[in-house]
């Protein structure tokens, strides 16, 4: 629905043309900005969401066609950054991810219950912050560093692979805060869907690949045009598929598909064809998040005190706990998987979304963890890229030709 400054469609297509047209531009405009200023564009691409959306000139509102394009978004960004990921990149930071991802469930999930105890919340309320810093959305992250090209960095497959885990993990505790929020924790249902996602992940790991190479040659016989690319989409589609009905994130089985074929596509032109979808794409999921916050929940001061506090121990647990879990990295390494675990984005949308849907927590508690999700989401990229930057530096760094001592 587009409303004010007299943009007015004539029918239904009209209205549908002009959202896409304006989010897309809004969202390329910012992110153009952004780059000239030396600044990550996803930062400028979710602030055009905010300026757009309700709270600030109102031209577009959220609703399900914004919604559905964002999961498609992010859908195809997590594909794209699965076909740069082969499984034994994982497999050789599998032990460090999982760390990462336990500790860093954990301390966030414990600070956010205390500071809302102690602020004089209900207990149901206390917890449901808690799960929402859990979250961590592996989307943003994966954007800021395959921007720079370093996708390949051992502590940027540790990021990606801690996310998949801490998903798991956030999937469990929100299944037992959703139905504490009911009058009962149903264990036997959590054990299944824990159990399935765990099996669900292993399996596209540990076979999804063989399974691909092995179809290949078939594939690429099919007479449909861009026969592996399409074969591509449909794993992509059909494992996102899968992932929602066993209850985690569709983005963990698109993630998983890409890295399934992340051997296969090696020479194919499939990464770049799949590279221009999500440059489409991608911009409404960026946008999203930033038309979902509504600043009108910032009234009271006492909230907005509440949520610069919740922001930033959102902020330090992850820095402390992921950090503290990739130490004997080094120093900086250990602030890079920190900070890169800090993004809470549309994953602690949704967790504020169902709370609220259960009336677990209140608007103004509502408002907080939503400006927690968004704020987390533009804190993080600026300082990836000051992070990273010395290893942006040498990848760009030119080969100088050497001369021959005459």
């Amino acid at each position: 629905m587009i409303m004010g400054f007299g943009l007015a469609p004539a029918s239904a297509e009209g209205g549908l043309l002009l959202t896409l047209f304006v989010i897309f531009v809004a969202a390329k405009l910012a992110a153009e900005v952004f780059e000239r200023l030396k600044q990550p564009p996803v930062a400028g691409e979710i602030l055009a969401g905010i300026l757009i959306g309700p709270s600030v000139l109102a031209l577009v509102t959220p609703g399900e066609l914004t919604h559905a394009l964002s999961e498609i978004g992010v859908i195809f960004l997590l594909f794209l950054v699965g076909l740069e990921t082969k499984p034994a990149d994982i497999f050789r930071v599998g032990g460090r991810a999982t760390l990462v991802a336990i500790i860093g469930v954990i301390v966030p999930f414990v600070l956010g219950y205390l500071v809302m105890h102690a602020w004089g919340q209900e207990q149901i309320e206390a917890i449901f912050v808690g799960a929402a810093m859990v979250a961590t959305s592996v989307g943003i992250t994966a954007r800021v560093l395959g921007q720079m090209g370093l996708l390949s960095l051992e502590t940027s497959r540790i990021i990606l692979g801690a996310a998949v885990i801490d998903d798991i993990l956030g999937l469990i505790i929100l299944a037992i805060v959703s139905s504490l929020a009911k009058g009962g924790v149903h264990y036997a249902q959590i054990g299944t869907t824990a159990l399935l996602a765990i099996g669900f992940t292993l399996l596209i790991i540990f076979v999804g690949a063989r399974a691909v190479n092995r179809f290949r040659s078939r594939v690429e016989n099919l007479r449909v045009g861009h026969s592996y690319l399409v074969f591509g989409l449909s794993l992509c589609l059909g494992l996102a598929l899968v992932a929602t009905h066993i209850g985690v994130a569709a983005i963990i089985g698109a993630f998983l598909a890409g890295m399934a074929m992340a051997e296969s596509v090696e020479g194919t032109d499939m990464p770049p064809q799949v590279e221009a979808v999500t440059e489409f794409l991608l911009p409404f999921f960026l946008v999203n998040i930033g038309m979902q916050l509504n600043l009108d929940a910032f009234l009271n001061r006492s909230t907005i005190i509440l949520a610069v506090i919740v922001t930033l121990l959102a902020v330090v647990s992850k820095l402390i706990g992921c950090g503290a879990a990739a130490w004997p990295l080094g120093r900086k390494k250990a602030m890079q998987v920190g900070m890169g675990m800090v993004p809470r984005g549309e994953v602690g949308i949704v967790v504020a979304q169902i709370g609220l849907g259960l009336n677990a927590v209140d608007q103004a508690t509502y408002g907080v963890v939503l400006f927690m999700a968004v704020a987390t989401t533009l804190i993080a990229p600026p300082f990836l890229a000051r992070l990273y930057r010395e290893e942006k530096r040498v990848d760009e760094e030119p080969v100088l030709p050497i001369t021959p001592i005459s």
